[in-house]
């Protein structure tokens, strides 16, 4: 009888014990992750190593060398691993991405293939058949080959999207030309033009790659004689593609096409809103965009706004409140009367705060009413009216026809003049909770604010019980984490102290296929938590200036966004050169 081949060897010892029974043996993993893992994997499919990953319970690393005891092969590092051309060469792109495969090394006549799963001989036999080689595997984990493809061979998005770009280059010609500002639009060629399949192909492809990327807008921006695509990921702009300049017109027409808007209309600005279905992994997902067009020097400017429900975080704890800030927090929202502020620039995560705050207070005894610009998302139990400045249908007009809509609660998406702010003030005195956004620095100066769009010191004393400040800073990646060394005057001219200098351990991503090689993945909130008490309210009415209000809630105990941001560096979250980045001593 022959000896069985080594491949059968392996299949035959890796029988006996599943994977997620040998890492729960082990200690790597617990019966209830392991359960999670394997629910995950029933309803969406992938490898059940893959998915404890992607749920946290396990690191790349720590798989690979699971999968290494588990299948009796070699493991191998492929992040930072240089491989030669001519051993990418021997394995095709489309081979490598059928099996999720990639050649490593060449010894002879045998080349050394990084794998999932080592006893899969069909993929074995088809290398060995299309290549003439002998095959070594060794294994690595599914993120690092799928990251080490589309490093060498190119990712398929990106191979879609060059052909695409090739498309255009070839059809577009000399047979359409930039029209100039003071030329005569012909809309006819306008609409014809947008309508050409390899300029439908890259609208979609930039709106479906931004999600892919994890993008939150969209860039799409003329000049003299560039244009460019940036997608802003994590807080940061990154320029993604640069589309032929000839193809400016057609592309800001065929977005507008998309979000209902007038191609005619070149002057002035508009706003819409793009609705899209499409298959992202294999999953169904409905899509939703902001467009906002605006007429710039060269063209218009197109900014996309990517409203992905399934991103929007409703679970208060989840956010990043420390936890005496979160207590203060919740108290607030459900007091029955008063008004909740959330203050910050425009992308510091002020809707997701409120979004969470009313899921928190939605239940079917009160009454939720909010007047939005825009309705960002549409939340089940609530009733959301979208306010229309061309027609009258402002805050305070939305306000006053919500008092008579026997409210319990009222969101207002901004407070952005007085007539607002006292409709908001007034029926935050008569009853009702009510909730919104104002553009200041900090807390303290929020009062400061309020009484400068002429609100009486007594009426905000009287209504305001909590205001929040907050900042959003990038996570470092889990799947990079690492440790770092600091120098100590760095960590105590950011705020820390003398002894913490010292003695904090820190870390940093160090970059992988995970997070693009930034290091950071994902972000988390910095809030700074304001209560309005006795003492408070008798500085307001006494006049105190916010510097006065801001030394006084420190010594009540607030913490400012600087002292939640040196909180979450020392909880591992984030780096010292996000906090210094977004926040202030």
């Amino acid at each position: 009888m022959a000896p069985p081949t080594p491949e059968a060897a392996r299949k035959q010892a890796a029988q006996p014990d599943k994977l997620g029974e040998l890492l729960v043996r082990g200690g790597k993993i617990t019966q209830n992750q392991l359960a999670e893992a394997l629910a995950l994997q029933k309803d969406q499919g992938g490898r059940l190593g893959t998915n404890l990953v992607k749920l946290g319970h396990m690191t790349d690393k720590q798989l690979v060398e699971a999968l290494s005891q588990h299948f009796k092969v070699p493991a191998v590092e492929l992040h930072g691993m240089d491989v030669d051309e001519g051993v990418i060469k021997i394995i095709p792109a489309d081979i490598a991405r059928k099996y999720t495969i990639f050649p490593v090394a060449k010894t002879g006549a045998t080349v050394t293939v990084a794998m999932i799963d080592p006893t899969n001989v069909f993929a074995m036999d088809d290398v060995k058949f299309m290549t003439g080689y002998k095959v070594e595997p060794v294994v690595a984990s599914e993120t690092a080959i799928r990251g080490a493809i589309d490093r060498y061979y190119g990712s398929t998005h990106a191979i879609e999207l060059k052909k695409v770009m090739e498309d255009l280059s070839e059809e577009s010609g000399s047979d359409l030309e930039v029209l100039e500002e003071e030329e005569d639009l012909d809309l006819a060629t306008l609409e014809e033009e947008s309508e050409q399949a390899p300029v439908v192909k890259l609208v979609n492809l930039i709106l479906t790659d931004a999600i892919k990327r994890g993008a939150s807008d969209i860039h799409i921006e003329p000049y003299e004689k560039d244009y460019r695509v940036r997608y802003r990921i994590d807080g940061i702009l990154y320029e993604m593609m640069r589309p032929p300049l000839k193809l400016r017109e057609a592309i800001t027409s065929r977005a507008k096409i998309m979000a209902k808007l007038d191609i005619a209309e070149k002057r002035l600005p508009q706003d819409g809103r793009i609705k899209i279905k499409t298959k992202i992994s294999g999953k169904s997902k409905d899509l939703d965009y902001r467009v906002s067009v605006l007429p710039t020097l060269f063209g218009e400017k197109i900014v996309m706004r990517l409203l992905d429900k399934d991103k929007l975080m409703l679970d208060m704890t989840k956010l990043g409140f420390e936890a005496e800030s979160l207590r203060k927090f919740e108290a607030a929202i459900l007091k029955p009367y008063g008004m909740v502020l959330v203050t910050g620039p425009t992308g510091s995560g002020k809707t997701n705060t409120l979004y969470s705050a009313l899921s928190r207070i939605n239940t079917p005894e009160v009454n939720i009413m909010t007047a939005e610009d825009p309705v960002e998302f549409n939340l089940n139990g609530i009733n959301q009216v979208q306010t229309r400045e061309q027609i009258g249908l402002n805050f305070a007009a939305a306000l006053r026809s919500f008092l008579r809509q026997d409210p319990n609660i009222i969101l207002v998406g901004e407070i952005r003049d007085f007539e607002t702010a006292e409709v908001a003030i007034k029926a935050a005195m008569t009853g009702h909770l009510v909730l919104s956004t104002l553009h200041t620095n900090d807390a303290p100066s929020t009062i400061n604010r309020l009484m400068n769009m002429g609100i009486e010191p007594f009426l905000v004393a009287t209504s305001v019980h909590l205001i929040v400040a907050q900042r959003l800073v990038r996570r470092i990646c889990t799947f990079c984490k690492e440790p770092m060394e600091v120098a100590n005057a760095g960590l105590v001219s950011a705020g820390f102290s003398e002894h913490e200098g010292r003695t904090l351990k820190l870390f940093r991503g160090r970059g992988c296929d995970r997070c693009n090689n930034t290091g950071y993945k994902g972000r988390v909130g910095l809030y700074e938590v304001l209560e309005v008490d006795d003492e408070m309210r008798e500085m307001v009415l006494s006049g105190a200036s916010s510097f006065e209000l801001r030394n006084k809630a420190i010594q009540g105990g607030m913490m400012t966004l600087r002292m939640s941001g040196l909180q979450k560096v020392r909880d591992g979250l984030t780096t010292v050169e996000e906090i210094v980045r977004e926040t202030v001593l």
